[in-house]
């Protein structure tokens, strides 16, 4: 699978960009037909410490899959979003089979 990763108004170290690679290309093991992914990194500008946004796409044979998640931590962020992407993913394997 192919990922592509955007911080956006500042840059990742190589620490968190090798982190989020492993996650989202664990969820190759709910799918075989992921595409390719993209993730945004961002941070919002808001009074409380959940600032930390990462909104993740996939691209899967016949459909777009997306999370986005606020935290404390851009780990914890991607964390949740690759959680929510796995239940996604195999609410849309059941489909497939069903067809």
């Amino acid at each position: 699978m192919n990922i592509q990763i955007q911080s956006i108004h500042f840059d990742a170290d190589k620490k968190l960009l090798t982190y989020i690679k492993e996650k989202v290309n664990k969820l190759n093991q709910f799918h075989d037909g992921i595409i390719e992914g993209t993730v945004f990194l961002r941070l919002e500008k808001a009074e409380n410490t959940e600032n930390k946004v990462s909104e993740i796409k996939l691209r899967v044979s016949g459909q777009d899959l997306f999370s986005k998640k606020n935290c404390q931590t851009f780990e914890e962020a991607v964390d949740t979003s690759v959680e929510a992407l796995a239940k996604q993913l195999k609410k849309h394997k059941e489909k497939l089979k069903k067809l």
